[in-house]
């Protein structure tokens, strides 16, 4: 279901007895919130844009969207990666750039099949040591954050291949940054 660039303001609870529904677009609208009902749609499997909107929180009830493999929430107004998101452990890659994220909750480390985390232009200075337990990671992008260090947490993940420190004072990450690259991954500064 596309319901993008319609300039809405609101979605009916009743989009949650769409239950074979896969994926679902309310991307480029004027959304302040989402309904609780959303969290129930089972199928909700591959897809879910609630990129530009004017959202600053998402209910509880998302996080029952355990077989949800893409979430983009950019270009909102989060102060924070809300809790839910944390819950959904089919993830497989998270967008939540152009907000105003100033710190990750040490849940994010739940979200063990993450490939891919997507953070520019947030309010991030650094990340919590629990993104060590995302063994699947191999992109991470921290563009125009004003990041001050990296855990060294990063520096074992396996599967990381790329970290996008451009637009960053990388001074305060420099150790972490020279092992990342010493074993092979790719560090834009």
């Amino acid at each position: 279901l596309i319901l993008a660039d319609n300039g809405l303001g609101e979605v009916s609870e009743r989009i949650g007895e769409m239950q074979r529904l896969v994926t679902l677009d309310l991307g480029h609208n004027r959304l302040t919130a989402v309904p609780e009902s959303l969290g129930r749609i089972a199928g909700l499997s591959k897809f879910l844009y609630l990129h530009d909107n004017r959202l600053t929180g998402l209910p509880d009830s998302l996080g029952g969207l355990k077989r949800l493999r893409y979430l983009n929430l950019s270009e909102n107004a989060f102060a924070e990666l809300p809790g839910c998101v944390c819950a959904m452990e089919s993830l497989i890659e998270l967008r939540a750039t152009d907000n105003k994220i100033a710190a990750l909750s040490e849940r994010i480390g739940g979200l063990t099949r993450l490939r891919e985390l997507h953070l520019r232009n947030n309010r991030l200075t650094g990340l919590p040591r629990s993104i060590g337990e995302l063994r699947e990671l191999r992109q991470v992008d921290l563009r125009g954050n004003p990041i001050v260090s990296l855990p060294e947490e990063l520096v074992g993940l396996p599967r990381l291949e790329k970290v996008d420190l451009r637009w960053v004072d990388v001074v305060g990450c420099a150790a972490v940054l020279e092992r990342l690259e010493a074993r092979g991954c790719v560090v834009y500064t």
